[in-house]
C-alpha cells in the first residue's frame, strides 16, 4: 500500500542548503567553533550529509535557492494515545535527481533522533541567527501560561484567557506582553498559590524566542507542526508530542534511537530528503 502525504507548509533556502536538525540545540553550532551554515555548505557542497558535535545533530542538503520548498508527512499510530505521528518526513529540494545516478537507490545521508525539544527544518545561513530558549526575544515579548489544582481561583483572581491547543483546552494565560509585564505577573501568581504543580498553580513564563514561537506556531496542528520567520527566511519546526516521545524516542542517540535519513528521486524525477520513523509494532516489538 502507497503512502498517502499531507502538507506541513513549505520553507525557502535563498543560500542554497538546507537542514534538518535538532531545534534545541541549533543555537550551540556557533558556541562550538563554527557556525551551522558554514558546516552546512560544506557538507553540501559534497551532495549533502550529516553534521555533528557534541549533542548537536543535523543533515544538510543542496536545495533550490529560487522557490519555496514542499514539506510533507505520512504518518502512523502513537504507542501513546493512537494518534497520527509523523513517519515519513519528505522535503521537495526543488533539484532534478542527477542523470547520472541510479533513481531506485536512495543516497544515504546518516541519520537523526527525534529532539525532544522538536525538528527545525530551513536555511542554514538563516538558522545562525535562530535564538534557542535561553536567548532573549527580538520582539521583546512573552507569555504567561498557568495551571495545576488552583488554576481556576487563579482565573477568578488574576484573570487570563484560556489559550487552546489542538485537540484539548488548553491552560489559562496571556499572550504578546512586554517582558517586563509578563514576568511581574508571573511572579504575582506564583507567589500567590505556591507555584508548584499539584500543591498550587504551576505558572510557565515564555519568552518569545525562536524557539518558543516555533512550538506556539504548531499549537493548532495535528502534527505539532508550525511555520515561523528566522532570519528572512520561512523555516518550518516540528514540536513533537512529549507521550509519544517518552515511549517512542527515549534516550535518542544514545540509546540508538535514530532513523535513517536520505536523499531520493521522486515519481516526477525531482530529488527529494527523506528522514523514515517506522511504525510502532502494537503486538509487542517495534517494526
Amino acid at each position: 500500500m502507497s503512502e498517502i502525504f499531507v502538507d506541513l507548509g513549505s520553507v525557502t533556502a535563498p543560500s542554497g542548503v538546507l537542514v534538518l536538525g535538532m531545534a534545541g540545540w541549533i543555537d550551540y553550532w556557533r558556541e562550538l567553533g563554527q557556525t551551522l551554515s558554514e558546516r552546512a555548505r560544506t557538507t553540501a557542497a559534497s551532495g549533502g550529509g550529516h553534521l555533528r558535535e557534541w549533542l548537536c545533530e543535523a543533515v544538510a542538503v543542496p536545495a533550490a535557492v529560487d522557490r519555496p520548498l514542499t514539506a510533507r508527512a505520512s504518518t502512523s499510530p502513537s504507542p501513546f494515545d493512537e494518534e497520527p505521528t509523523i513517519a515519513t518526513l519528505e522535503i521537495g529540494l526543488g533539484l532534478p535527481w542527477p542523470e547520472t545516478s541510479d533513481r531506485s537507490m536512495p543516497v544515504s545521508l546518516g541519520d537523526l533522533p527525534v529532539d525532544r525539544c522538536g525538528m527545525a527544518i530551513g536555511d542554514a545561513s538563516a538558522l545562525d541567527a535562530w535564538t534557542g530558549m535561553n536567548s532573549e526575544p527580538d520582539n521583546g515579548l512573552a507569555d504567561v501560561t498557568f495551571w495545576g489544582r488552583y488554576a481556576d481561583d487563579a482565573h477568578a483572581r488574576f484573570g487570563g484567557e484560556r489559550i487552546g491547543r489542538y485537540g484539548y483546552d488548553g491552560p489559562h494565560g496571556w499572550l504578546d506582553l512586554p517582558v517586563g509585564e509578563a514576568a511581574s505577573l508571573a511572579a504575582e501568581v506564583t507567589v500567590w498559590r505556591g507555584g508548584l504543580q499539584g500543591k498550587g498553580v504551576a505558572v510557565s513564563l515564555d519568552k518569545h524566542t525562536d524557539f518558543y514561537r516555533f512550538r506556539r506556531a504548531g499549537w493548532h496542528h495535528p502534527l505539532h507542526v508550525g511555520s515561523i520567520e528566522v532570519g528572512g527566511c520561512q523555516v518550518l519546526g516540528i514540536d513533537w508530542d512529549q507521550g509519544d516521545h517518552s515511549i517512542r524516542h527515549r534516550g535518542e542517540r544514545d540509546a540508538d534511537q535514530v532513523y535513517p535519513v536520505t536523499l531520493e528521486a521522486d515519481e516526477a524525477g525531482q530529488t527529494v530528503m527523506r528522514w523514515t520513523i517506522p511504525p510502532y509494532d502494537f503486538n509487542g516489538e517495534d517494526a
